[in-house]
């Protein structure tokens, strides 16, 4: 019975993750039409974080009410890459935050789906991000003050590797170890792109476990489009009591996509709409029209 009951639990955790696949890829699809509609944007970075936020958002990671964005006991999720706007708008309208038809004014005069994410201005952003190196200082600050309320709601940031070029971040992360915040997670997304080129050959990075673990944090590499092994991760937080948590996610910049895969161009990348009848048929998503 016991080995019957596991197998139930991992097929259906293999079932979860193949839908969590497709939404990933949906959340890609939409995050390159809304790049083409405005002719801006940052394709590479969408792709390669929409699994880890499928999985944050849509896999029930984050304890979130869609219909009360304030619910005081929320998780707070932080978007400190918020150049990559496509991909976190189109998880919170998929998640009901806001209605999906708000997508297809991403960037238009007046909209509210700015290149950079206003919490003042869409359900579901906790945190005006866009200059690098912001998110996880404001993430430090909200943990520290759930501690000091008390509170058991937990903090989660998603930086890029780029962005970890920053000072403030490490001074973020000496804070977060000095008060041992162990109900904040850092997830960064390894993709090994920035602007104009490949991290190491901007500033080097590796090895940068190390460089978290020196930090104060305790710290685990995984692959950041295995949802089934993001979804174990996250299930099993924090990564150990009195440190905070580092997830390195080493993920492909322009995931999923053949001719944007681990091209720097793509950083900035348009597509055409023949480039998204192309994505659409890898992605596996059906268009009409």
């Amino acid at each position: 019975m016991s080995d019957a009951g596991n197998l139930n639990s991992e097929d259906r955790l293999a079932e979860k993750a193949q839908w969590l696949q497709h939404q990933a890829n949906l959340i890609r699809f939409s995050a390159m039409t809304m790049t083409n509609h405005s002719g801006l944007g940052h394709t590479g970075g969408d792709l390669s974080s929409s699994d880890i936020l499928a999985t944050l958002y849509l896999g029930g990671v984050l304890r979130l009410d869609p219909a009360n964005p304030a619910w005081p006991r929320r998780d707070r999720f932080i978007m400190s890459k918020g150049h990559c706007s496509g991909a976190f708008y189109s998880t919170l309208a998929f998640k009901g935050f806001f209605p999906r038809q708000m997508l297809g004014t991403f960037m238009d005069p007046l909209s509210k789906l700015n290149g950079h994410p206003d919490r003042n201005k869409l359900p579901g952003v906790e945190a005006n991000t866009g200059p690098l190196g912001h998110g996880l200082p404001i993430a430090v600050g909200a943990a520290l003050a759930a501690r000091m309320r008390n509170e058991s709601w937990r903090v989660f940031v998603l930086t890029g590797d780029g962005e970890l070029q920053e000072g403030s971040n490490w001074e973020a992360a000496m804070t977060a170890q000095q008060y041992g915040l162990d109900n904040l997670v850092v997830i960064v997304d390894r993709n090994r792109i920035q602007q104009g080129d490949f991290t190491e050959k901007t500033i080097r990075m590796d090895p940068l476990a190390p460089k978290w673990a020196a930090f104060g944090f305790a710290v685990v590499e995984i692959d950041g489009h295995d949802h089934a092994a993001l979804m174990k991760r996250f299930s099993n937080l924090p990564l150990e009591p009195g440190k905070p948590s580092c997830i390195i996610a080493n993920t492909i910049k322009g995931k999923g996509v053949s001719f944007a895969e681990n091209k720097p161009a793509w950083h900035h990348g348009v597509p055409t709409r023949e480039q998204l009848v192309l994505a659409a048929a890898e992605l596996g998503i059906e268009v009409n029209g």
